[in-house]
C-alpha cells in the first residue's frame, strides 16, 4: 500500500515538474533572445554601442536612445532605466546626453536618468538599485505642487574606476572623481576628488589616499595579494577548484 500511495504522488507531482521545467527553460531562452547588443540590437537604436556590450533581458525603461552612447564591454543589468533627455520623442540636438565608458556596469534595477549630460568613465562599477540624475524637483513656489514646478538640471559626471553601492543615489552637479568608492546607500552631491571613500546622506569623505602615508585613516582590513602578472583566467580557475578539493586523511 505505502508503495502505490508512491508512486500516485509521483504521478500527481510529475506534470507540475514538467510545468517547472517548461517554464524555466523558456524563461531562459527569452533571457538569452531578449538581450541587447551591437549585433542584436532589437528595437533599441543606440546613438553607439560598443562590441560585447550586453543589456540583459527584461530591460527597464529606455528611451532616447539616439542620444546615448554605451562603450564596449559593459554590463547593464535586468531593469535597468536609460533615458535621454525629459521624455520621449524629443529632439535633444546633435551631441549625445548620456555616455557609458568602456567596461560600464550597472546594476540590476539601476537607473540613469540623463535630462542633462550625464557621462559615466571606464570601468565604473555600480551596484543594484544605484540612481544617477541630472535632474532635481524644484519647490520654489510653495503654492504650485512641487511636480508641477520646473526642474533644476545639472551635468553629472563620474570618473573612471570608481565604485557606486547598492542603492547610493548620485544627484544632479556631482562630479566624482577617480577611483572614487560611494557607500551603499550614500546620497552624493558636489565635487569628490580621486581616490576618496564617501559615505552617508549628505555624503561626506571619509576616507582618502595620500600620496606619502596611503590611505588616510588606514584600512582595518589587510591589502589583497595582487594577482602575478601573466596568470590568466583559467590558471586562476584551476587554482581555484584545487582550494576545494577536500584534504584526504
Amino acid at each position: 500500500m505505502p508503495k502505490n500511495r508512491n508512486t500516485f504522488s509521483f504521478l500527481a507531482r510529475w506534470p507540475r515538474r514538467a510545468a517547472s521545467r517548461a517554464v524555466h527553460a523558456g524563461w531562459a531562452w527569452a533571457q538569452r533572445a531578449g538581450a541587447v547588443t551591437a549585433e542584436h540590437p532589437g528595437r533599441l537604436r543606440f546613438g553607439a554601442i560598443g562590441a560585447g556590450t550586453r543589456l540583459a533581458f527584461p530591460q527597464g525603461t529606455v528611451f532616447g536612445e539616439r542620444w546615448i552612447e554605451l562603450g564596449a564591454h559593459c554590463v547593464i543589468g535586468e531593469q535597468v532605466t536609460l533615458t535621454a533627455g525629459m521624455m520621449p520623442d524629443l529632439d535633444l540636438g546633435p551631441d549625445p546626453i548620456l555616455t557609458l565608458g568602456d567596461g560600464v556596469v550597472l546594476g540590476r534595477g539601476s537607473h540613469v536618468i540623463a535630462d542633462t549630460t550625464v557621462t559615466i568613465g571606464s570601468d565604473t562599477y555600480c551596484g543594484p538599485n544605484v540612481y544617477i540624475t541630472s535632474t532635481n524637483h524644484s519647490y520654489d513656489d510653495p503654492h504650485e505642487p512641487v511636480g508641477r514646478q520646473w526642474p533644476r538640471m545639472e551635468p553629472v559626471a563620474i570618473g573612471p574606476g570608481c565604485w557606486i553601492g547598492t542603492g547610493a543615489v548620485i544627484l544632479p552637479g556631482a562630479r566624482l572623481g577617480r577611483n572614487v568608492v560611494v557607500a551603499a546607500g550614500a546620497v552624493v552631491r558636489g565635487e569628490v576628488p580621486d581616490h576618496a571613500v564617501v559615505a552617508g546622506a549628505p555624503a561626506r569623505v571619509v576616507r582618502r589616499w595620500d600620496p606619502e602615508k596611503g590611505w588616510q585613516p588606514p584600512l582595518r582590513t589587510p591589502a589583497p595579494v595582487p594577482i602575478p602578472k601573466g596568470v590568466t583566467p583559467e590558471q586562476l580557475l584551476a587554482l581555484a577548484e584545487l582550494d576545494e578539493v577536500p584534504e584526504t586523511p
